[in-house]
C-alpha cells in the first residue's frame, strides 16, 4: 500500500522544558536566508546604504564626547574620551540592537508564521546573527580610532583578556537573545511592552559603563550598575583593549550565569507561546 505523504501532521512539544535545537538545525538554510534578508532590509532604500553602520556609531560618540566629556567633564579612565565612549557604544549597540529586535518577533511575524511552519526560533536566532554583521563594521570602525591613538604613543596597552573578546560577543548576543525571545513571547497578550522596550533600552544604558566608567561611580549608587549583567562585560571589553579601568572576574562571572539563565528560560517560554499565540497576536 503506498504511503500518504500528506497524512503527517504537525504536532506541538508538549515538554515545557524542550528548548528543540535539534529542529533549530535543521532549518539552519532558512536561518542563513533570514540573515540575508535583515541584513539587506536595514539599508534597502537609503541613499547611503551599509555606510549608516558606520554614521550611527560616530554621530553617538561625538554627542557623548561633547556632552559628557568636554562639557560635563565625566572622567574616563585616562581613556581618551573618543575611545571610552566609541568602545562602549560600540558593544551596547550591539546588544542593545539584538533585545529590541527580536522582543517583537511574533507581532511582526504573525502574518508569515501563520502561513508556513519552521521553528519560530529560527526568525530571532537569525537577528541577532544579522547584527553580528553590524557589530562586525562597527568594531572595524573602532580599530580604526583606536590604532591611531596606538599609533600615536598613547599609553593604551591591549591584553591577554583580548582573548575572551568571542566569549564577551557571545554573551552579548545571547543575553540580548534570551530577554528578547521573553520579552516577545509576553507581547502576544501585553502589547505596551513594545512601547516600553524602546524606552526601558535607552535608560538601561545610563546603568552601564558607557557613559561613565565604574570606578568613577559613587558607592551609593555602584550597586545599581552592578546589578546589571552588562557591566561585566562592557568593563572587561575596554579592559582588554586599554589596560585602563575594571577588571572583576566576579562581575563577569555574574554576567556568563546570568545569559545561560535567561536565554534558557527565554527559549523555553518562547517555544512554549508559539503553540497559540495566533490566538492571541
Amino acid at each position: 500500500m503506498e504511503k500518504n505523504v500528506f497524512s503527517q501532521s504537525i504536532v506541538p512539544q508538549d515538554n515545557l522544558l524542550s528548548l528543540r535545537l535539534n529542529d533549530i538545525w535543521q532549518y539552519r538554510d532558512l536561518l542563513f536566508l533570514f540573515v540575508r534578508r535583515d541584513f539587506i532590509a536595514k539599508y534597502k532604500q537609503t541613499i547611503l546604504g551599509p555606510a549608516w553602520f558606520l554614521i550611527q556609531p560616530l554621530f553617538q560618540t561625538a554627542m557623548l564626547t561633547v556632552v559628557f566629556s568636554r562639557i560635563a567633564h565625566l572622567p574616563t579612565d585616562d581613556i581618551p574620551p573618543i575611545l571610552f565612549y566609541l568602545a562602549g557604544i560600540t558593544a551596547w549597540n550591539y546588544f542593545a540592537q539584538c533585545l529590541k529586535t527580536t522582543s517583537n518577533t511574533f507581532t511582526v511575524n504573525a502574518n508569515l508564521f501563520g502561513k508556513v511552519y519552521f521553528p519560530r526560533a529560527v526568525t530571532p536566532i537569525s537577528i541577532i546573527i544579522s547584527n553580528l554583521i553590524q557589530f562586525g563594521i562597527g568594531l572595524f570602525l573602532f580599530f580604526i580610532f583606536y590604532s591611531y591613538y596606538a599609533l600615536t604613543d598613547y599609553p593604551i596597552i591591549p591584553n591577554i583578556t583580548l582573548l575572551l573578546l568571542p566569549v564577551l560577543i557571545i554573551l552579548m548576543g545571547f543575553m540580548g537573545l534570551g530577554l528578547g525571545m521573553l520579552i516577545s513571547a509576553m507581547t502576544t497578550k501585553y502589547r505596551d511592552l513594545q512601547y516600553l522596550v524602546e524606552f526601558g533600552v535607552q535608560l538601561l544604558m545610563y546603568a552601564t559603563p558607557v557613559i561613565l566608567p565604574l570606578s568613577a561611580v559613587p558607592d551609593k549608587y555602584r550597586i545599581v550598575m552592578l546589578i546589571n549583567p552588562m557591566t561585566g562585560i562592557l568593563e572587561t571589553f575596554k579592559y582588554s583593549f586599554f589596560g585602563l579601568g575594571t577588571l572583576q572576574w566576579g562581575l563577569l562571572a555574574y554576567s556568563l550565569i546570568f545569559t545561560i539563565i535567561i536565554f534558557l528560560i527565554g527559549l523555553i517560554i518562547f517555544n512554549k507561546t508559539e503553540k497559540n499565540f495566533m490566538d492571541t497576536v
